[in-house]
């Protein structure tokens, strides 16, 4: 296992950025799912209650599924915000949102397990290898939205043993559609009614940690919600990261049937995953507070989608005058999927444009725009597509970023 673990592609990619900053090189880094935190603060309340928190000494160990304020503030704020009934003692807080996958994987798939996920998708791949599981690649479609549907999956699903899932997506900020979602949830349903009492149960992972974040007339949906059985097969992935800029506070939180949630807590336990108790307590306090929370979550969806519109407007309008871009209308999330249909292309310098990895190298030294490929999230090493973050984007730059980009893609002949 460990010998044929990969490093994680976004980090390689960050680490050549990294080295052209430091040879003098003005790049606009635009790849890491993170906030600049002077341009994304935490929300005030959140702050001051975790430095009230450490000034009164809550720095001993927290029990191991997570202090039990924020476990019912999350019960309560789960009723609230969705309508979804799961008591305290079915949620599990961690570390953030990775240690809770890493321990959904390691609870239910065995070596040799299969598990089923669509491409582009975040670490799926990694986490799967960790497991020594199977993996098996659905790759979406811009039809679709980058979404899987029930059709993807039939091939496999008698022998799949857990369905990855994240919506919105990372990394192309779209969702699922209901009707999408719905089919899958009546398919996993109808299996495991079709499968005897001594089988697997099959699991469905569901990651909604950017659920917040939507824009416009976009709607989140959930397993739960949409087709109720699915409470005995779904175990979602949440927490404060994404929607409260809150990456480094390190506040994740899982839910699910109880039998998973128990395993999960006791591989946590052995991990000494859990998050800090202060930020524990004080996510409880301000998850507690509605008005803080709303007020916060209206201001970083407006800021937010104000850099998504700026380079989706900027970047369909390079299109409107011939180059050679795609975008995709911004949905949810910090994400814009866009593409360069650059194969073929020739460089001032008489270099043919032959893969995705020189169009991504001549963005890069010729745009100055570092951005992330599709095939990096699973897709298909052909595939054209990339991730753009808007987390650490200044509004002030936009206009000079999509200015030299216009100006690298009319050099190419």
């Amino acid at each position: 296992m460990s010998e044929n673990l990969e490093a994680s592609e976004i980090i390689k990619l960050a680490g050549e950025i990294k080295q052209k900053v430091a040879e003098g090189n003005s790049i606009y880094n635009f790849t890491i799912g993170d906030f600049d935190s002077k341009l994304f603060p935490i929300p005030d309340l959140l702050k001051s209650e975790i430095i009230h928190a450490y000034q009164n000494d809550f720095t001993n160990y927290p029990p191991a599924n997570g202090v039990p304020s924020l476990r019912k503030a999350v019960s309560v704020y789960l009723k609230d915000k969705l309508d979804l009934d799961y008591s305290e003692n079915n949620i599990l807080i961690a570390g953030g949102s990775r240690p809770l996958i890493y321990a959904t994987f390691q609870a239910i798939v065995d070596p040799g397990d299969t598990v089923v996920f669509p491409v582009p998708s975040w670490n799926n791949n990694h986490y799967t290898h960790l497991s020594r599981g199977k993996q098996v690649f659905v790759e979406t479609t811009t039809e679709n939205n980058f979404m899987p549907v029930a059709d993807d999956f039939k091939h496999v699903i008698q022998d799949t043993t857990l369905i990855a899932l994240c919506s919105p997506l990372n990394p192309t900020g779209t969702v699922f559609s209901k009707e999408q979602l719905v089919s899958i949830c009546e398919m996993v349903v109808a299996e495991n009614k079709r499968r005897n009492e001594d089988e697997k149960p099959l699991y469905v992972i569901y990651d909604q940690v950017y659920w917040q974040l939507t824009y416009g007339d976009t709607e989140h949906f959930n397993p739960v919600s949409l087709v109720p059985e699915m409470v005995d097969y779904t175990i979602f992935i949440d927490g404060i990261s994404k929607a409260y800029a809150a990456t480094g506070v390190r506040v994740g939180w899982a839910f699910g049937p109880t039998k998973v949630i128990d395993i999960m807590k006791s591989i946590l336990g052995h991990m000494g995953a859990w998050s800090p108790k202060p930020e524990q307590e004080a996510t409880a306090v301000f998850l507690s507070n509605m008005p803080a929370n709303d007020a916060y979550l209206s201001w970083i969806k407006s800021e937010l989608y104000d850099r998504l519109s700026a380079f989706y407007n900027a970047f369909a309008a390079l299109k409107k005058e011939g180059l050679p871009i795609e975008v995709i209308k911004p949905q949810a999330a910090i994400y814009l999927t866009l593409k360069f249909d650059l194969i073929g292309k020739t460089t001032a310098t008489g270099e043919v444009l032959h893969n995705t990895e020189a169009i991504t190298q001549y963005i890069l030294d010729e745009a100055k725009l570092a951005i992330v490929p599709f095939s990096a999230f699973g897709s298909s090493k052909e595939s054209l597509w990339y991730r753009l973050s808007v987390g650490v984007t200044k509004k002030s730059e936009i206009g000079a970023v999509v200015e030299t980009l216009k100006e690298a893609l009319l050099k190419l002949e």
